[in-house]
């Protein structure tokens, strides 16, 4: 059997129709590339082993569930890849969709990377801690909008599909659980600068409650400053916003 290692915030879920029915939140045609991160137990592996005409490998970076699973589920001997998420190469070549009961003490590190890969990831199902769940796929004005939400939302639709139990999981949780989904808009915004963009998005929200005078002071023309907009706060603003802030830096 295995152990649960609370350093890699192991729950694992137990509930079969959960586990069908996050497999089947993914959109999936013949030929897809798909990457599990975190299968753990295999409670959902074993159902994306079944579907059929896929490239599937999964990313775990316990040896004790690697060995685990190998033994349990024979057929990921050759898509197992033994390495942590964050750390790892690009698994596929072209286009792969990423899927996963994502470890929470992780989860936002997860998304972050998946954005640098976003030219290559059309879409991502992951079960999250819900309040980071609900961060992702906050809109403006709204407590939950934050760094994860605009960077995220300049490149993917966020769609916030449903909640876990906690009662689903071995062990259950302390916190609430939910699943979301992101798909890469067709139309992305036109982002001159990544680094400017990123670096404008941590910066406004970094003093959130202060207008945007005074964090954003640094990266712009002090005659631009004077313009209606620096009187918001960060979690005013839209994404769009941002990304036409993002073009007036200095």
């Amino acid at each position: 059997m295995y152990t649960l290692k609370k350093s890699l915030g192991q729950h694992f879920l137990k509930d079969e129709n959960m586990c069908k029915k996050i497999v089947q939140s993914l959109p999936v045609i013949q030929g897809q590339q798909v990457l599990e991160v975190g299968p753990g137990a295999g409670a959902i592996t074993k159902y994306l082993l079944q579907v059929p005409g896929i490239n599937f490998k999964a990313v775990e970076l316990d040896t004790e569930k690697v060995q685990y699973l190998e033994k349990t589920y024979p057929e990921i001997k050759d898509k197992l890849i033994h390495k942590s998420f964050l750390d790892m190469e690009v698994p596929f070549q072209g286009q792969f969709s990423v899927i996963g009961n994502f470890p929470y003490n992780i989860s936002s590190q997860i998304m972050f990377r998946v954005l640098e890969w976003k030219t290559q990831v059309p879409e991502v199902v992951g079960m999250f801690q819900k309040e980071v769940a609900l961060r992702i796929a906050a809109s403006h004005g709204n407590k939950d909008y934050g760094i994860l939400s605009v960077l995220l939302q300049a490149w993917y639709r966020v769609e916030y599909l449903f909640e876990v139990h906690e009662q689903c999981f071995n062990p259950p949780p302390k916190v609430k659980s939910a699943v979301i989904r992101l798909t890469r808009l067709e139309q992305p915004y036109e982002i001159a600068s990544e680094r400017k963009f990123f670096n404008l998005v941590k910066t406004a929200f970094n003093q959130r409650r202060k207008q945007l005078r005074n964090p954003l002071k640094t990266l712009f023309d002090k005659e631009y400053l004077q313009d209606s907009l620096f009187s918001k706060r960060a979690e005013e603003l839209t994404v769009a916003d941002f990304v036409a802030l993002s073009h007036k830096m200095i």
